[in-house]
């Protein structure tokens, strides 16, 4: 097997970790992050700095993108020194971004149309979990293309699963960060209802926690609540622009409506930049405006 040649694009939270990982792990890698200054550490561990995403796409035989956005994915694959502007033929594509199904079907098709693969992979887990290499991996796309990223993904999480064509990866990422906005918004009330109750905060975390209903989100998150420190491992405004992108694949259902509006409302509020369990410091802050209204 011709021994994978890695370029890497988007050094931010997630990019930083999982790239360095690859690194400590000796594979070959170069990069490519619009804020140069961030490619430093990288470089020190032995990366290569690519002079544009181009380059990048014609030095590497898999690259992979992790980016914040769709709109910004579009940009890195097809701007006019794109990744897509004139790639070595045969590359595979990887983008672990968290995106719409709409656009990953259409970076498959684009790919296709200059003669390189594409497979889209989407994680599940942050901060620790990152560090660590622990991931959860959701791929789409060709069996053969997952078949030669999976040394990449073994290197990246604990697991992964080839879901199917591409966008179903894409798809099965919103319905998890949907489960997960519900459980930051769930764990958030209860808490404020149980010290409205006079139940002390840590102890009904920790009966939680205790309880069948606690979780690895909820033991990190009550951490996090407890602390006082919500530094950003999931920031709030990624989960708000996940939670629109669910609305636009069709969410109806009746939990979905307020649910947006409370993350939406957080983000303009000036929590945005925080970690998104700081969903409790702005209903705490909502009902706190209202008692005095």
């Amino acid at each position: 097997m011709t021994p994978l040649k890695i370029g890497w694009a988007g050094l931010g939270t997630m990019g930083m970790p999982m790239a360095r990982n690859l690194l400590k792990k000796g594979f070959s890698v170069s990069i490519y992050n619009r804020t140069r200054d961030k490619e430093k550490e990288l470089i020190k561990l032995g990366a290569s700095s690519a002079e544009s995403l181009q380059h990048l796409s014609q030095v590497s035989n898999v690259v992979v993108t992790m980016i914040t956005d769709d709109e910004a994915v579009e940009q890195v694959y097809n701007s006019g020194d794109g990744l897509l502007s004139d790639p070595s033929p045969g590359t595979l594509m990887i983008d672990m971004s968290t995106v719409s199904t709409k656009i990953s079907k259409k970076l498959a098709k684009d790919c296709n149309g200059k003669g390189v693969r594409f497979l889209e992979a989407k994680v599940s887990g942050s901060g620790k979990l990152v560090e660590e290499g622990q991931l959860i991996i959701m791929a789409g796309g060709a069996i053969e293309d997952y078949q030669k990223a999976l040394p990449i993904f073994e290197t990246l999480g604990k697991t992964s699963f080839l879901m199917g064509e591409v966008g179903i990866a894409s798809a099965a990422k919103l319905c998890l960060n949907y489960f997960l906005a519900l459980t930051f918004q769930g764990l958030a009330e209860t808490v404020l209802f149980a010290q409205q109750e006079h139940v002390d905060k840590q102890a009904i975390l920790n009966l939680i926690n205790e309880s069948p209903l606690g979780s690895g989100v909820t033991r990190q998150k009550s951490q996090t609540i407890l602390s006082n420190d919500f530094s950003p491992a999931f920031a709030l405004k990624h989960i708000t622009k996940d939670l629109r992108l669910v609305q636009k694949e069709g969410m109806r259902f009746p939990l979905f409506s307020p649910l947006l509006a409370s993350y939406q409302s957080a983000s303009q509020m000036g929590f945005a930049e925080d970690d998104a369990i700081s969903i409790i410091r702005f209903l705490d802050k909502t009902v706190s405006d209202l008692k005095k209204s």
